[in-house]
């Protein structure tokens, strides 16, 4: 960085450096305010490991006396803030907050005062007092007898995770000047106690053979660390295993299955041997069938079962109040059948499905030996209840939330919606939604101004709990995958660059979830009529196309830009004069051929931008997802779909009735012309934990094949680059591609192509508990399957070194159940420049990166 613009950057940033500053020296001379005299405030623990550091982030949990929490990574603010009250009403207000919040008035001020002998306080609000102790954080005040607690504890769970011969010490550092203090743990693990052989002792031969049939799953290893934790997990394992099996019993009392580790011959190699053992004298285990299963719906909590009438249907009991729910509906949902082996997993589908409905809260779920139990038969029967109680019938919610994106910038989006439950007696439910979107988008005709951009859209959905077909589908879709359908009918309104767009959609939607793991969704008759407004205000808008395209009309003839200037010829008509006009375009070269081209491109931005278009589909998708499954240490995610549109309507219809510029003659439908294409989207993601750090990698891979009534894919299935969830060092059309087309920026800005590939690469580093860090690299681009005259066509042997490549680093705030990303990013590799500057090194300048923020993490 030069010192000019050194000095330039700290003048532009003075308010803020010295904001900092009194913050900082406010805080340095505010903290220890109400730490009383001969008492110390906790300002950190510190955790030196003196043969190698081991659990350390989850030493640090482990202490039992924590400093003030801090925010913006140095500072306490909460303590800040709680200093920011009257030290003499402290005690006062420490009692106040005791008390439930309905009992928080000025009679209870008022007594307090008297109580703490404050009567001339009485009648006082304390309004500010009150604010500062509820977001503010008391003094942490070190307390000695804790440090040896959390001394001994950290001892305990480290032996615990098998380092046998830990010790541990502590020692409180003052700072009596300050009245500040921090305590220091030493930490000595020493070499830890490993498996050296595993040994079993399972006398059930049914028990062992199902054991060792999923004894790949099991969590323990020879020659790995004796860690306890590990031996818990593995009792949780075999016990959700041999459940899933039928053994309904199988170590309810959780003294079943033991762990012996021999000692006798070393403390560091020691065999550890598992036993399976149901009682003294090893009586076997029972497999266990499901008996009755009753499903109540009830009005109020006491009404089953006297005040309910029953009815039946395919072995299972139903209990009514009313006929508003009809049984075939809640039949469905029960994945349960009288006779067939007890499953856990069966029972937590069962309850999933029926709150999946979103028509009842499950007022009580138990399952259980049949009443007499000890006994034979009864010890292998289990019985199932299920006591349901309906929702309201509708549910209304207003909500505002608020946007932002590198498209819309900051936007409000308020939305009103309703929720009207078993419409047809069936459990289906119809959510309607009216929703608008509000903020602005840069005007195309001078990019440092913003223009005015809405949306508002009004959505219906009818929901069913069952697939709408004509015909019992339960022998090839069992039951488990939860079969649900959809039809949803919609339409919106866009007003952003002075051109504007309706759409109306509609669809069939089916879905089915072979696990939590794995899903389907099959759209039919996926319907979309897209329709532009003002498309003649097209070069209003897009003037830098606008001034490429006069320049074209000069070159090729000054009398017709005259005849286009008075009225005479319009710019469609003479553009059509001009690509008709082989021997003019064949004779172009150097500049002027550029200027052709960069029309051209234009011209297809045009008609993509502008088009109106109906799109009428087969979509299938189909989802695998590790994430946020507890099983999974190092997820794993692919979500693909194909989609085909128009064959149908292409089969029906035999005339053209439409021509335009770039696209020839097209068939239409109700006047529109229909898209013609093959779509296939590839999403696969991996995730790589490091202890507490994170690997996370992205490839996405997007190919859409227009042919027969389309030349093109439409606007709205087309493939752009940048944006904060895609290549960071370019916002969202911020000109990368397609390919390294040398276009005008301007005009290459807006162009959408069918061809897309990105990898994404990102290390997360967490800081706090609140905050964390991370560095990435982001690499991709847009390409055409057929060259359009600028060099976008997507070939095998330059593909990669047509690739936009960004890196950066950024900063992810979480809040509650909010994460506010903020990333950093500099373009490594810029394709769309001339040979010989596409490497960007010498050209980053640090204090200008792409800025991105978004709410979530990019992948």
């Amino acid at each position: 960085m030069s010192c000019k613009h050194l000095k330039k950057y700290l003048q532009k940033y003075h308010i803020f450096f010295g904001f900092a500053t009194i913050i900082f020296l406010f805080y340095a001379c505010n903290a220890t305010k109400k730490v009383p005299d001969g008492e110390y405030l906790l300002t950190k623990n510190n955790f030196k490991f003196e043969d190698g550091a081991i659990f350390k982030d989850e030493v640090e949990t482990y202490v039992s006396q924590k400093p003030n929490k801090k925010s913006l990574f140095i500072l306490p603010i909460p303590l800040t803030i709680y200093n920011l009250a009257d030290a003499k009403y402290d005690s006062i207000l420490v009692e106040y907050f005791t008390y439930p919040s309905e009992m928080r008035n000025q009679n209870l001020r008022d007594s307090l005062f008297i109580k703490y002998k404050k009567p001339e306080s009485v009648g006082k609000s304390l309004f500010l007092d009150r604010q500062f102790h509820n977001l503010g954080q008391a003094p942490i005040l070190l307390e000695e007898n804790k440090s040896e607690t959390s001394a001994k504890i950290i001892k305990s769970r480290l032996i615990y995770k098998g380092y046998w011969d830990t010790d541990v010490t502590f020692e409180n550092k003052l700072d009596s000047a300050n009245k500040k203090a921090q305590v220091n743990y030493f930490i000595k693990h020493r070499d830890p106690t490993h498996i050296s052989q595993l040994y079993y002792d399972i006398p059930d031969p049914t028990i062992k053979n199902i054991y060792q049939q999923k004894i790949e799953k099991s969590l323990l290893r020879s020659q790995e660390i004796l860690d306890q934790t590990k031996l818990e997990n593995e009792v949780k394992r075999i016990t959700s295993v041999m459940k899933d099996y039928g053994f309904y019993q199988f170590n309810n009392s959780n003294e079943e299955i033991y762990f012996t580790a021999d000692t006798l011959d070393s403390r560091k190699q020691v065999p550890v041997t598992m036993a399976i053992h149901k009682d003294s004298v090893d009586s076997p285990y029972k497999k266990a069938t499901i008996g009755n299963i009753d499903v109540a719906v009830i009005k109020n909590n006491f009404d089953y079962p006297k005040k309910t009438k029953k009815d039946s249907l395919r072995g299972i009991r139903f209990h009514n109040t009313n006929d508003d729910y009809k049984i075939q509906s809640l039949w469905r949902g029960i994945i349960l059948k009288s006779g067939e082996t007890y499953s856990q997993k069966n029972l937590d589908l069962t309850k999933r499905n029926l709150l999946a409905m979103n028509n009842f809260n499950i007022v009580k779920s138990r399952d259980s030996l049949r009443r007499g139990g000890v006994g034979s038969p009864n010890d292998s029967i289990v019985d199932v209840v299920y006591i349901l109680k309906p929702l309201d019938k509708y549910d209304f919610k207003l909500a505002t939330d608020i946007n932002y994106s590198q498209i819309l910038n900051f936007g409000i989006s308020p939305s009103v919606d309703l929720t009207t439950r078993n419409i047809f007696g069936g459990a289906e439910n119809l959510s309607s939604s009216i929703s608008g979107l509000f903020g602005s988008v840069v005007n195309p005709r001078n990019i440092e101004k913003r223009l005015f951009a809405s949306e508002i859209s009004a959505q219906t959905t009818l929901n069913f709990p069952r697939l709408l077909l004509p015909f019992n589908y339960y022998k090839f879709l069992p039951k488990r995958y939860s079969p649900t359908s959809s039809i949803n009918l919609g339409i919106s309104k866009q007003t952003n660059i002075g051109l504007g767009r309706v759409n109306f959609n509609t669809g069939l939607n089916y879905f089915a979830n072979v696990n939590d793991i794995i899903s389907h969704r099959l759209t039919l008759f996926n319907t979309q009529l897209s329709l532009t407004n003002n498309k003649e205000k097209y070069y209003e808008f897009f003037t830098a196309e606008r001034a490429n395209r006069d320049v074209l009309f000069n070159i090729y003839s000054p009398t017709l830009v005259q005849d286009f200037q008075n009225g005479l010829i319009k710019s469609e008509q003479l553009t059509s004069i001009i690509l008709a006009d082989t021997g003019f375009i064949n004779s172009l070269s150097g500049d002027n051929l550029n200027v052709y081209n960069t029309f051209l491109q234009s011209l297809i931005n045009k008609d993509r931008q502008t088009q109106d278009v109906f799109i009428s589909s087969f979509i299938y998708n189909f989802l695998y997802n590790e994430i946020g499954k507890k099983d999974y240490d190092n997820p794993f995610y692919f979500n693909g779909t194909v989609e085909f549109a128009g064959n149908i309507l292409n089969a029906v219809n035999t005339k053209n009735t439409s021509t335009g510029i770039t696209t020839g003659e097209q068939k239409t439908f109700l006047g529109v012309p229909f898209a013609q294409f093959v779509k296939f989207d590839v999403d696969v993601r991996k995730y790589f934990k490091f202890g507490d750090h994170t690997l996370a990698l992205r490839q996405f891979a997007g190919v859409g094949i227009p042919y027969g009534n389309s030349t093109s894919i439409p606007f709205i299935r087309s493939y752009f680059n940048g944006g904060s969830n895609d290549i960071r060092a370019w916002t969202a059309f911020g000109g990368l591609g397609p390919a390294d087309t040398q276009l005008d920026e301007a005009v290459r800005t807006y162009i959408m192509d069918n061809v897309k590939l990105t990898t994404n690469i990102e290390y997360r580093i967490p800081l706090t508990s609140m905050y964390e860090a991370a560095i990435f690299t982001d690499v991709g681009n847009i390409w055409s399957f057929k060259d359009n005259g600028i060099g976008d066509q997507f070939k095998f042997n330059k593909f990669i070194s047509q690739m936009g490549v960004g890196s950066g680093f950024g900063l992810r705030i979480n809040v509650a159940y909010i994460t506010l990303r903020l990333d950093l990013a500099y373009k490594i590799h810029d394709p769309n420049q001339a040979l010989g500057e596409r490497w960007r090194f010498s050209k980053i300048q640090p204090l200008k990166p792409t800025f991105n923020l978004a709410f979530g993490y990019p992948f």
